[in-house]
């Protein structure tokens, strides 16, 4: 895995190991990335389920004030605070061993500028960070990747793109 663009554009970092880790491709990451610049510079990030901190890494080579990663695997906290250390970003990051979903529920509004988040897609991750987000917008935007056959539920400023077997959404906070 790699870094794709920014300050630290073409540098390596590593994904955690394991079976039940699902690292967003570099392709798709480029597309959503390129779909989140204009509203990356001096944003606060939260990267929820974040795996091994690609997406937050990823805001933060591109101009992201800081970024908070919030993963429950130990194996995937292990490579989040690895990757940090080897781009340096201690200062702007902040690493949080919780599980996402629950996480979230706690959080007052607008807390972040963006929240991206790629959830286990078994289990009712999806669902209950939606519910959280639905309750309490915490960020003013939430991104999410999922798979292209998910039916999310409706709302009026909802936009999905896809890209084979996987898709973004994303969700606007109510004015």
């Amino acid at each position: 895995m790699r870094i794709i663009a920014g300050t630290w554009g073409g540098r390596r970092i590593q994904a955690p190991k394991g079976r039940g880790v699902r690292p967003t491709t570099d392709r798709v990451r480029e597309a959503w990335m390129s779909a989140l610049q204009p509203r990356i510079p001096g944003a606060r990030v939260v990267d929820l389920f974040a795996g091994s901190g690609a997406l937050g890494l990823e805001c933060l080579s591109r101009g992201a004030a800081e970024a908070v990663f919030v993963e429950r695997a130990q194996a995937s906290i292990g490579a989040i605070r690895a990757n940090i250390e080897t781009l340096d970003a201690g200062d702007r990051t902040r690493v949080i061993q919780a599980d996402a979903a629950s996480w979230a529920e706690k959080l007052g509004a607008g807390e972040f500028d963006l929240a991206l988040a790629d959830p286990p897609y078994d289990g009712g991750f999806l669902e209950r960070l939606l519910a959280a987000f639905r309750r309490t917008p915490f960020a003013a935007e939430l991104w999410i990747e999922h798979r292209s056959a998910d039916v999310l539920p409706d709302a009026p400023s909802l936009r999905t793109r896809r890209y084979g077997d996987t898709a973004i959404t994303r969700i606007e906070a109510p004015q």
